[in-house]
Formats: structure tokens, sequence, C-alpha cells
């Protein structure tokens, strides 16, 4: 059984940073990713890593600011969140797929965790 667990999440002023993590169980070496939901929005594409961490991607929203990386040894992703702005403000949610190639949207994960907050406040 596949399960997620991301932890890291919190309220954070403007400028500041966070660091997400997400441990993976049943799912080893396949790529993963981190997406977001604000209140009356869709879930959104963060960051995506493959299995091999060899690529990554990012929004555009984000970019120059997040990193996404991964441990396999720890079957563990993280997210980076730097320069934070009240517009980061949502659930961060991370994903697996089954397989080793990363892809951004939402419809190719095929688990997900329970969601972490992140709140920055202005």
């Amino acid at each position: 059984q596949v399960q997620l667990a991301e932890s890291g999440g919190g309220l954070v002023q403007a400028g500041g940073s966070l660091r997400l993590s997400c441990v993976v169980s049943g799912r080893t070496q396949s790529a993963m990713g981190w997406f977001r939901q604000a209140p009356g929005k869709e879930r959104e594409f963060v960051a995506v890593i493959s299995g091999s961490g060899g690529s990554i991607y990012y929004a555009d929203s984000v970019k120059g600011r997040f990193t996404i990386s991964r441990d396999n040894a720890k079957d563990t992703v993280y997210l980076q969140m730097n320069s934070l702005k009240p517009e980061d403000t949502a659930v961060y949610y991370c994903a697996v797929r089954s397989s080793r190639v990363a892809v951004t949207s939402t419809t190719g994960y095929d688990y997900w965790g329970q969601g972490t907050q992140v709140t920055v406040s202005s």
C-alpha cells in the first residue's frame, strides 16, 4: 500500500522560508511532485522531480524561489520555499506516480498525501 506523509507547513511572514518534507512508503524511486490548492481555486502544479532526480520542472510562479529535491535512501522528497509571498498561501500536497518520468499534470499522479497548510502573512 502506498502512503505519503507531508510535514513542514506553517505560518510565515512574507519573505520568509519553509521546508516541506514528504516521506513515501510502498513506491520507491518513482517520479514525485508538489502541488498546491488555494481556497476556491483548482489544484495546481508547483514542482516535480523524476525518479532519479535528473529531471526537475517548476511552475513559473515559483521558479527561482522554490527548490525540489529528493533523497532516495530516505524515500523522501523536499520542497525548499524561499522568498515566500502571500499568494503562496495554500494547502500543499505531495504526490507520487507509477513511473520514473516526471509530468506536471495532476492527473498523472496516482497517490496523494493529506496536505499541509502553508500560510504567508503580508
